[in-house]
């Protein structure tokens, strides 16, 4: 038993970068997501933002990993710390999946909503901040936290660049204890717990938001 929880412990450390990446990327994807989704609908800069999203969700989150954090530094000079790296590849990641995401909310709104708002001169800024915004948030809601949990796993990747965390941490007392069962169990239990807590608290935030919106 005193082993079980020494286990728990080690492995438990890695709790901390995981949960520095899933943050950091998921600010990243949100606010970048929606940007890009915003100035596609808006018509700017189309063509790039549509290749932008394309190889970024035509390539492996690996391989846009290992590239920022070891070919990136061949440009720059300079090798950013294993965090910022991962949080710089999960949040590009995952902010072309969320503009796709954000698309296709606003694509389920009325047209004529904008229509209005372009008849009634209402400023862009807040057409989108006060009206548009609120409405495709509270439609796409459950897709934001399925890709939160995605998010969540794949930050997993960022042990393959020597990033201490949950899964890092295992194969780490794996290589001491000459046994791997145990320790990805472990991590396992982790991982689901961590997702079933998202989940729980995605539902939460989901009834209060429709709770509001029908009073």
């Amino acid at each position: 038993m005193t082993e079980m929880v020494q286990n728990l412990f080690f492995i438990g450390k890695g709790i901390v970068l995981t949960m520095q990446l899933l943050a950091g990327g998921m600010l990243i994807g949100v606010l970048l997501g929606t940007l890009l989704s915003i100035c596609r609908h808006q018509g700017v800069a189309c063509f790039f933002i549509n290749r932008f999203i394309s190889i970024l969700r035509g390539t492996p989150l690996i391989l846009q990993l290992s590239f920022i954090y070891f070919a990136v530094p061949v440009l720059l000079g300079m090798r950013p710390s294993i965090l910022v790296a991962g949080i710089v590849a999960f949040g590009l990641n995952s902010s072309a999946y969320f503009a796709e995401i954000l698309r296709s909310g606003i694509e389920s709104l009325p047209k004529g909503q904008f229509e209005a708002a372009l008849t009634l001169q209402i400023p862009t800024f807040y057409l989108w901040k006060d009206i548009i915004l609120p409405q495709v948030i509270r439609n796409i809601f459950p897709a934001m936290i399925n890709e939160m949990i995605a998010l969540l796993k794949e930050t997993a990747l960022i042990s393959t660049i020597g990033g201490m965390d949950l899964m890092r941490q295992a194969q780490t007392l794996a290589a001491q204890q000459f046994t791997y069962f145990m320790p990805l169990c472990i991590t396992g239990f982790y991982y689901y717990s961590l997702v079933l807590l998202l989940e729980s608290l995605g539902k939460k935030i989901e009834k209060r938001g429709h709770y509001v919106a029908s009073h």
